[in-house]
């Protein structure tokens, strides 16, 4: 079996993260991850906070906390929030991590010995004041073009136009608000993209092909207008150090890497930091992973559409230059965005849903199943409280959890605590076994291609054929005139609930571990460890056999009643 290096992007450490982070990066990854175990693939799931930059010092500023315990708070605020989603991370690490520093620098100095990052002089906002130049986000004014008084010196917020901070109306510091603002003379380092353009363009050209149009697009269209070179230090307290054995002027000065330099290489850091936390008597070799793993490892990174290019442009030129062995990407699975009523998520404005908040709500089944059924692959999707109750009421309660509830409960009221014993599988049996094997191949073929939504689809159709079979042989009036016949309709219906459970694993992790638990396998059974289903087990539906005992679980998925509705409406808005 292969090996699978799975990443997310980063979410960012200033504050919980909205749906559309999660359906954008961290869900979809997890999904993958859970289906790969299951069929058996060796995968390392790794992700973390990006901790530098800054946001994350402003809202360390604004929590009047000092930067370091403010992330370090946040990075455990955060973690609680995916482990309430189920993220199955093999590791959920930090950017300020002492890993991360180590191995940042070194790649900065390896690019440096490559010839491939210089020193140049720029011209930067100085705050009196602050006594500290202030990179472009700690700068706030008035936008020229459309008046926003809060927008910041990179870009505005409001109309989205990029910004330089000289083009700020009433500039001040995001720090004290001073207007003492003046433009100095500063030194930066500087990545030579413009060197490592054609090699980045080869890259993609052996790679992107297999990649979805989404983000094989995006990179090419910032490869076509030309690759610049790029400033990646920054005058801030908080972040990855200039090496002083190479740049000493400049880490005196306290210059550190810029974020989205930094950032990407916790990937790797990431993998380093879940090997040392190795338990006693257990060794991890991180390495293997990423240095001189092309031929070892197969590695799909998961992202919304605003971080291809840094993942397939940047960070590539990055590596390319740096001349060595390590893992690059194989596949780039980018996604649109979920809007809000067709509007944009915003953390900063508090606007949609946020991760915590959904968990208050309902449970993370509901969530998992709805994002990705309605995973913004495409093209952009729409988050609106009618549909997600539509969604959660039909395929959940009505067709998966009904289905649940009435076979286990109707088996118990006629036939007690064990599966009935029935006579041999018959004719619509044989086409129910047929009908499963080939909508569990499709299931299949969608999750190996990342199709979510396809995939969800697939699972849907699983669902759904359980119901046709049950009303087509009726066993409530089966059991008046043959209850054999009932037993047998029953039986093959409880094998069916195992074998969802098995499936819907990935998607709805909660829900599956009832339906299994729901049976009292022997522990000796094959069905009570079986990770997946072939298609031979599919088509004969006898993994749980006659004699065993079953209790019928807690309703799996309650309906949301227009009472719900009218009160979540209220409280978050309904696209006003």
């Amino acid at each position: 079996m292969a090996r699978h290096l799975i990443t997310s992007a980063l979410p960012y450490i200033n504050g919980i993260k909205h749906l559309g982070n999660m359906v954008g990066s961290m869900l979809p990854a997890d999904v993958y991850s859970r289906y790969l175990r299951q069929r058996g693939h060796e995968v390392l799931y790794i992700c973390g906070t990006d901790e530098h930059g800054t946001p994350a010092e402003l809202a360390a500023q604004e929590a009047g906390l000092p930067v370091a315990e403010f992330c370090a708070r946040a990075h455990d605020q955060q973690k609680a929030v995916y482990d309430g989603f189920r993220l199955s991370f093999d590791y959920f690490g930090r950017s300020s991590s002492p890993q991360n520093r180590e191995i940042t620098q070194e790649i900065a100095r390896e690019l440096h010995a490559n010839g491939f990052i210089e020193e140049r002089s720029i011209r930067q906002v100085y705050s009196n004041t602050d006594g500290r130049f202030l990179p472009d986000r700690y700068i706030v004014g008035t936008c020229p073009h459309c008046g926003y008084d809060k927008a910041r010196g990179d870009q505005c917020e409001n109309c989205t136009r990029v910004l330089d901070p000289t083009d700020l109306l009433e500039a001040r510091s995001a720090i004290s608000g001073s207007a003492d603002l003046e433009v100095r003379e500063t030194t930066h380092l500087f990545l030579l993209q413009s060197k490592l353009t054609g090699q980045v363009e080869d890259w993609v050209a052996a790679h992107g092909d297999e990649w979805p149009v989404l983000a094989s697009s995006i990179a090419r269209k910032w490869l076509t207008e030309g690759l610049q070179d790029r400033a990646i230090t920054r005058d801030l307290e908080w972040g990855v150090p200039v090496p002083a054995d190479v740049w000493p002027e400049l880490a005196a000065a306290g210059k550190v890497f810029y974020v989205w330099f930094d950032a990407p290489i916790e990937y790797i850091g990431a993998t380093k930091e879940w090997a040392d936390a190795a338990p006693a008597g257990e060794l991890r070799d991180w390495k293997s992973w990423w240095y001189e793993a092309d031929d070892t490892v197969r590695y799909t990174e998961f992202m919304a559409k605003d971080n291809v290019p840094f993942h397939t442009v940047m960070f590539p030129a990055t590596i390319l230059g740096s001349r060595k062995p390590w893992k690059k990407v194989d596949y780039v699975k980018a996604f649109n965005w979920l809007t809000y009523y067709g509007g944009k998520f915003s953390t900063s404005q508090k606007r949609g849903i946020f991760t915590d908040v959904a968990l208050e709500l309902l449970p993370a089944d509901y969530w998992r199943y709805f994002l990705m059924a309605h995973a913004p692959e495409s093209d952009d999707s729409s988050f609106t409280w009618d549909l997600f109750a539509s969604v959660v009421n039909k395929d959940l309660a009505d067709t998966l959890g009904n289905f649940v509830n009435r076979v286990l409960s109707f088996s118990r009221k006629r036939f007690g605590d064990e599966v009935p014993t029935a006579h041999a599988a018959g004719e619509a049996e044989e086409r129910l076994g047929a009908q499963i094997a080939e909508l569990l191949a499709d299931h299949e073929a969608q999750l190996e291609a990342l199709n979510f939504r396809k995939a969800a689809q697939s699972l849907r159709a699983l669902w759904s054929a359980g119901n046709a079979y049950l009303d087509e042989k009726a066993p409530w009036l089966q059991v008046k005139t043959d209850p054999e016949a009932a037993a047998l309709t029953l039986r093959t219906a409880m094998n069916l609930i195992h074998l969802y459970a098995v499936v819907s694993e990935p998607f709805i992790p909660t829900a599956a571990r009832a339906m299994r638990e729901a049976f009292a396998l022997p522990t000796d059974a094959p069905a009570r460890t079986r990770t997946w289903v072939d298609a031979a087990e599919a088509r004969a539906l006898d993994a749980v056999p006659a004699g065993t005992p079953f209790t019928v679980p807690p309703v799996l998925f309650a309906k949301i009643t227009d009472e719900d509705l009218a009160t979540w409406t209220t409280r978050f808005g309904g696209g006003e």
